[in-house]
């Protein structure tokens, strides 16, 4: 039980002894700087039960906790504030409980309890993975962690939407122009080739617009009619209905774009349980969309497509199949929703890691699925996060205006290499040893980057800002964990206990520590990456003010160095345990 949590309880048994009221909650802030004290209680709302001065009331509380709490050893009133100081006691058999604990913060997943899948990535095999993958990917590995760590069972997986007139395009384009070539006969990884054809398919379609409103076809009419559009159409139909050529091309090609993904999430240090892929799932989708039609879920327009009317849920009409018969994403996310939960029964919830420009189809989707009666329709989350711009400006993928992933990966461990080689903090390192730990460095600032921000918020990325070995970034966590490692290695650790007086400083770290546990539920929680991340810092932020301020290595007797030692190792573990759920790694030395 945490401190709050004990206090509670003691604040409420105070109330009902000295008043004769029961309250329902008590309501706890930090202690401000100015003040004694370790944690405060706010006595203004009790006052809807207790009439009274909230001075003397809170003196009252206070009085019966001293008296009666063993941990509460002193507090002050500051007007309807309530200063409580707790016992040195109290901080060192926390930290004797924990000192050995090497996954202090998480807990162990039951058994029996249902399990969440976290969807991440899903990219298009029409294009590399960019800059807006990247948050994709980053933010699921790293709520899927987070949940784990919370005691939850999950699997990562994403949908692979490897089918659809996007990936026809990049294929005709190729068919068109590319004379035959491979990754293995241009060297280029084979995302990128394929990537290359998109946009090259949306050149020559506004080179054909272009042809067409000049000739005098109105502009409107000219984006629906223009040949390669319709041949990239004619394209998908020939697709769906098994055509043996389309069909070999369209594997051929995907094969090349999996090789090279597996290549940029091995770079990211991302992984998945299971795959699913939108040529596989959207069959399913259909045949519930054939459900849907009998049980008036969904109903059939003029032209033969078939929509979802939710008007009455205050929303509008959602198309979920073409009237040619084609499947829409709505059709492949049915499928594969359904399809999930056929694979994995323990499956009790899922989390969608997608874009906000998506709020409204993860709306639709999830009433689709309630109306389709199934009852885990209710447990379905959408991660929806903020865009990621770039000070030049928003990135297109089919007019090959994007920062590429594995690029981006690139420039970072070389922004950490010109930047550590300016601070001149590795000699004595191999080369071998100085090219991991700029990898280390880099791809660590870009993950904390873009963690640190709330998921809902936008980002303006950049690359050398995040490399700080001074503020709000990884390297300075990094650097802290490095120079803890240097104490332990100089220090022989003793495991039993120690007793000794508290200095302000050693205080203030072990309540820091004492958060970790209920930062990680928390995050869990609100799916947020970013309350992990900056309590980390605060960590640091307190670390550092106490190796400033306290002498570790040089303590005035044997008990107090080993305390010290102790301390710094915990810190140590609990900053590896946050960042390892961010999914970034800390060096033994910089």
């Amino acid at each position: 039980m945490s401190l709050q949590e004990t206090l509670s309880n003691q604040v409420k048994q105070a109330v009902l002894a000295s008043f004769d009221v029961e309250i329902e909650s008590v309501e706890f802030q930090a202690t401000r700087k100015e003040f004694a004290g370790d944690i405060t209680v706010v006595v203004f709302p009790m006052l809807r039960y207790v009439k009274g001065n909230p001075v003397q009331i809170g003196d009252t509380i206070g009085n019966y906790l001293v008296e009666n709490v063993d941990d509460v050893k002193a507090f002050n009133v500051v007007k309807g504030f309530l200063n409580i100081e707790i016992s040195d006691s109290y901080y060192l058999n926390f930290f004797n409980s924990i000192k050995n604990d090497d996954s202090f913060g998480f807990v162990a997943t039951k058994p029996d309890d249902k399990a969440i899948m976290v969807e991440y990535s899903s990219p298009n095999t029409n294009k590399p993975l960019h800059l807006g993958h990247i948050r994709n990917n980053l933010l699921g590995y790293s709520v899927s962690e987070i949940l784990k760590a919370s005691g939850k069972k999950v699997y990562k997986t994403q949908i692979i939407n490897d089918r659809g007139i996007h990936i026809c395009k990049s294929m005709l384009a190729w068919k068109r122009f590319g004379n035959g070539e491979t990754p293995e006969t241009t060297g280029l990884k084979g995302d990128k080739l394929v990537g290359n054809y998109y946009v090259k398919f949306d050149q020559e379609y506004k080179k054909e617009i272009k042809s067409l409103v000049i000739s005098g076809t109105p502009e409107e009419e000219a984006k629906k009619n223009a040949p390669i559009l319709l041949e990239a159409q004619e394209m998908l139909r020939k697709w769906e209905a098994g055509h043996e050529d389309t069909v070999a091309l369209w594997q051929t090609m995907n094969g090349w774009v999996y090789d090279g993904f597996n290549e940029t999430y091995k770079n990211l240090g991302v992984e998945f349980d299971t795959l699913y892929y939108e040529s596989n799932t959207y069959l399913l989708g259909k045949e519930f969309v054939a459900e849907g039609l009998k049980s008036g879920v969904f109903q059939t327009e003029e032209d033969g497509s078939v929509w979802c009317d939710l008007t009455d849920e205050g929303l509008d009409k959602k198309i979920v199949q073409r009237a040619d018969g084609t499947a829409v994403y709505m059709t492949q996310d049915i499928g594969t929703a359904i399809q999930r939960i056929k694979d994995f029964p323990d499956v009790g919830g899922m989390v969608y890691t997608v874009g906000n420009e998506q709020d409204y189809h993860f709306q639709v989707l999830f009433l689709i699925l309630k109306k389709l009666g199934f009852d885990w329709a209710k447990n379905l989350y959408h991660l929806s996060y903020g865009m990621v711009d770039l000070p030049s400006g928003k990135m297109k993928s089919r007019e090959g205006t994007v920062v590429d992933a594995d690029d981006l990966v690139e420039e970072m461990a070389s922004t950490a290499e010109e930047i550590s080689k300016e601070l001149g903090k590795l000699e004595g390192y191999t080369e071998e040893e100085k090219k991991a730990l700029y990898k280390t460095i880099g791809l660590g600032a870009l993950k904390y980057y873009i963690l640190k921000v709330d998921p809902k918020k936008r980002i303006l990325f950049d690359p050398k800002e995040s490399i700080d070995f001074q503020g709000n970034a990884a390297p300075y966590i990094q650097m802290a964990y490095a120079r803890i490692q240097s104490i332990l290695r100089k220090a022989s650790i003793e495991e039993n206990d120690v007793t000794v007086e508290l200095h302000a400083k050693e205080k203030e770290l072990l309540k820091q520590l004492q958060l970790f546990p209920e930062v990680v539920q928390n995050a869990a929680s609100q799916h947020s990456p970013a309350l992990i991340a900056n309590y980390t810092y605060d960590l640091v932020k307190v670390f550092s003010s106490f190796y400033q301020n306290v002498s570790i290595l040089g303590a005035d007797n044997e008990e107090e160095k080993m305390f010290r030692v102790q301390l710094s190792k915990v810190v140590a573990n609990t900053i590896k345990n946050a960042f390892s759920v961010l999914g970034i790694q800390v060096p033994e030395r910089m």
